[in-house]
């Protein structure tokens, strides 16, 4: 069945192809987390902004924690001109080698100013710089401060500007003393300083550094989270978003503490300025890539006649399609709640009904007493949140075209302190594989099990894996390190 399906590719693709020339998607590529459902949330809402302005056939996202994988992210595209945007602050070891290497980029180190660009499985993908590099983003923290104290001026007021900074990478911190240099150039503030929470000069010190009697302070983060709620709180003292100091060296000062950076509604003009640069880099017009368009038709027929996806019950209504819990089939539409976007599928499908992340959304806990009613372009959407490159790979490896990555392998491209993993020995990838994998409904290829037949050819619970996810790679570690099941730390 899984052959018949590849045979037919050609004559329903064909036609799509001339029809959406030109074609582009963007890709925004965040951290995401094992252990924290908010960690994605910042690049999901900047996906759904530019969604809006429909500038691109279609913005999905990438995560190197999450779902879908960067190993997986480009077979999800459906065109063959694709742009990636690192949504990191500043350059780094993710945006510099994690990220190009998960890609397949063949490129590691600094990404020059105009981006890279590289033709792969016939997709010319274009990689550019982290949005929070673009020269752009002096604005948004002047938004930021802006809005945190609406009447600065440069008679009284002082502007910090707080990175995180590390002693391991000298670029993360070059983007704060830029953006502190054209703020200073501006003229719009009394003074303007660079302060970090990891390396010198320490926010800790800013009573001595600031004279000013107001000061803003704007954090430099791509989201908000532990550091922009806690620790840069503590550091400086703050009890607020308005916290007085009435005997610092200099004087009264009070500070006005702003929102990080990276959530500001603007940072998505950012992302389009640098996507719009990148155009220039070496390419040409996109095309519908006729894989994807084939893998989805194959969904969408199983949907039209109905039938399971994993622990999803795909039925047809008059035009629209109903998409529902397996165990809830022959449950009253009245008694359960009704979805209508696929972006409301994509937030249920994030925990457990006990309120757990679910970073594997292959997992068997999908919670039950949801229906979704959608249309057939919305279908694709919902299906692709719920169940991420699943029906890309699952039509790849019918098709005999999914390739499959051994342990050993995905071992030895890791790095940092994943580099780790590489001393696991056999009976410890097993131990914890057993574990890890045993409530997904993929089928490990990468460990040599067979899969003679997927849920498109009426097998529900049959999903492939090629390689190991980036969630199992981190209990590995974790075993190795010999400390799973101890509290995890924050690369989790």
């Amino acid at each position: 069945m899984a052959f018949a399906a590849c045979a037919g590719r050609d004559t329903h693709t064909a036609g799509a192809g001339v029809q959406c020339a030109d074609m582009r998607s963007l890709v925004l590529i965040g951290h995401g987390s094992h252990l924290n459902g908010e960690s994605a949330g910042a690049v999901f809402r900047y996906a759904e902004l530019l969604r809006e302005r429909g500038l691109y056939d279609e913005v999905i996202e990438g995560y190197w924690k999450e779902e879908p994988s960067l190993r997986q992210v480009l077979r999800t595209t459906a065109s063959t001109d694709v742009t990636v945007i690192p949504m990191f602050i500043s350059e780094g070891y993710f945006t510099e080698t994690v990220i190009p290497r998960e890609l397949g980029l063949g490129h590691q180190g600094p990404v020059p100013p105009e981006g890279i660009a590289r033709v792969l499985g016939g997709r010319t993908v274009r990689y550019t710089l982290p949005y929070g590099v673009h020269p752009g983003m002096a604005d948004v923290i002047l938004a930021r401060a802006r809005e945190a104290l609406p009447d600065a001026s440069p008679e009284d007021t002082a502007l910090i500007v707080l990175g995180h900074g590390t002693t391991r990478n000298e670029n993360s911190n070059k983007v704060i003393y830029a953006n502190a240099e054209r703020l200073r150039q501006s003229g719009l503030f009394a003074e303007v300083h660079a302060l970090f929470l990891d390396e010198n000069p320490k926010v800790g010190t800013w009573p001595d550094l600031v004279h000013a009697s107001r000061v803003v302070v704007v954090p430099f983060f791509a989201s908000e989270g532990w550091h922009t709620l806690e620790t840069i709180p503590e550091d400086m003292g703050l009890s607020g978003e308005v916290t007085e100091f009435p005997g610092n060296p200099h004087g009264p000062q009070t500070v006005y503490y702003a929102k990080p950076v990276g959530t500001h509604a603007a940072v998505a003009d950012v992302i389009m300025h640098l996507a719009e640069e990148a155009r220039g880099a070496a390419g040409r017009d996109g095309d519908v890539d006729r894989t994807h368009e084939a893998a989805w038709q194959a969904l969408l027929n199983l949907a039209r006649r109905g039938g399971r996806m994993g622990e999803v019950l795909l039925s047809p209504h008059g035009g629209v399609f109903e998409v529902r819990h397996a165990l809830d089939e022959g449950t009253p539409g009245a008694d359960l709640h009704t979805v209508v976007t696929p972006e409301g599928l994509r937030d249920l499908s994030r925990w457990d009904a006990a309120g757990e992340h679910r970073p594997v959304h292959t997992y068997r806990t999908l919670k039950r007493g949801w229906r979704a009613v959608l249309s057939e372009a919305d279908l694709r959407r919902g299906i692709h949140f719920l169940y991420p490159a699943v029906v890309e790979e699952s039509y790849a490896h019918g098709c005999h075209s999914l390739r499959h990555t051994p342990w050993a392998t995905t071992a030895r491209r890791q790095t940092g302190i994943y580099t780790r993993v590489q001393r696991a020995t056999p009976e410890q990838v097993a131990h914890v594989s057993r574990e890890v994998c045993a409530p997904c409904l993929r089928t490990r290829l990468w460990a040599g099990e067979k899969l003679p037949r997927t849920f498109l050819d009426g097998v529900p619970g049959a999903f492939p894996c090629a390689e190991a996810c980036t969630y199992l790679v981190a209990e590995i570690r974790e075993e190795v390190s010999g400390k799973r099941g101890k509290p995890a730390g924050h690369d989790h």
